[in-house]
């Protein structure tokens, strides 16, 4: 590739240039889309775009979006975490990506440290057994990257999409099957969220399955903000369970670069027998794979396999569709100031959702 490469920030009016980009590239993902960068600038990050323009070849080679924060909301310049999730963005196609990655880290920790940045954690979308990230840990060792606490998932499942749906339905466990059909025959009805009020039902069954199974969730706003960003732009659907007109699960998924991720989901403590999680996901996948998708992410399981596990139960269910279990690279961090970055960390990503 040439040698004639600059990091530029990318301008508001070409974002349908950069999901472009994201979109074609396999290691694009939803969470370097333009519209993910709207969604934290609404839970108080600053979203920063970059692009690496190869100058030769007039085209874009490399990029990733930075989302930044400060404690206490400081202004930037006081200092400031960068975190690129599910990033950078690489043109795979370039004959030397070790030289892209490098290249684009240089002048990237350039740019950041002029800004007031502390450190810069990059959690990127490589498979951890894959050939990429082999010569990309060696790269990051060269430019004195450790790796971090993850805060995106670091295992998940990853269903391929590329069989009809009769060998997706063969391929799941004989209860999943059944549990399918057994919703459809009992009468649960799927459809699309079309209204505020519909995300607003949805988000009070979030509550009960946040309450029952522990764990953190964002605002109305924000999810509300999320289905306002990416259903219009079809990069995300949220799909309904209903029965005789009740509300009984729902499941956000996302879209991007040939992959569905199953963002969030929520259920009712009622008529849990009519299986409605299952005729949810089932849905969602044929979706997915009539949208052009090729793999859909099952978005998180427990970092083992032992019972004990917080998640277990949540793992059994993620486990039943046929998809094969993946560990990611994880998150990598550069310190610019070590000692004030100590200070502030626990300040910066205490008590945060991980997405």
């Amino acid at each position: 590739m040439s040698r004639h490469s600059i990091l530029r920030l990318f301008p508001i009016e070409q974002q349908h240039q950069w999901d472009a980009f994201i979109s074609a590239s396999p290691s694009g993902h939803l969470l370097q889309s333009w519209g993910w960068g709207e969604l934290k600038a609404s839970a108080g990050w600053h979203p920063l775009r970059l692009a690496l323009w190869d100058t030769q070849r007039e085209q874009i080679v490399a990029a990733a979006q930075v989302l930044r924060r400060t404690p206490l909301h400081l202004p930037l310049a006081l200092g400031h975490l960068a975190y690129i999730p599910k990033g950078p963005v690489f043109d795979c196609s370039s004959h030397d990506v070790s030289y892209l990655v490098q290249t684009f880290f240089s002048q990237l920790h350039s740019i950041l440290i002029k800004q007031g940045a502390l450190a810069l954690q990059a959690e990127f979308a490589c498979e951890v057994e894959s050939q990429d990230s082999k010569s990309l840990i060696r790269d990051l060792d060269l430019m004195h990257f450790q790796q971090v606490q993850a805060i995106q998932p670091g295992r998940t499942i990853l269903l391929d999409l590329t069989p009809d749906e009769d060998t997706l339905l063969a391929n799941m466990k004989e209860k999943w099957r059944y549990n399918i059909r057994l919703a459809g025959r009992r009468g649960v009805q799927i459809r699309v969220a079309e209204t505020v009020e519909d995300v607003q039902n949805w988000y009070g069954l979030l509550q009960t399955t946040s309450i029952r199974d522990r764990f953190g969730i964002h605002t109305l706003e924000y999810y509300l903000r999320a289905w306002q960003i990416f259903a219009p732009r079809k990069q995300a659907r949220l799909f309904l369970a209903h029965y005789n007109g009740q509300p009984l699960a729902g499941i956000f998924v996302g879209l991007m670069a040939k992959q569905a991720v199953y963002l969030y989901g929520a259920s009712s403590n009622e008529q849990r027998q009519l299986m409605p999680n299952y005729l949810l996901q089932w849905e969602a996948i044929r979706w997915a794979k009539q949208a052009g998708a090729v793999t859909y992410d099952f978005w998180g399981i427990p970092e083992t396999d032992e019972q004990s596990e917080a998640m277990a139960g949540v793992y059994r269910f993620k486990s039943g569709w046929g998809g094969r279990i993946v560990r990611f690279l994880g998150n990598y961090e550069c310190l610019y100031h070590p000692l004030t970055m100590r200070f502030v960390r626990k300040v910066l990503l205490r008590h945060q959702p991980l997405i």
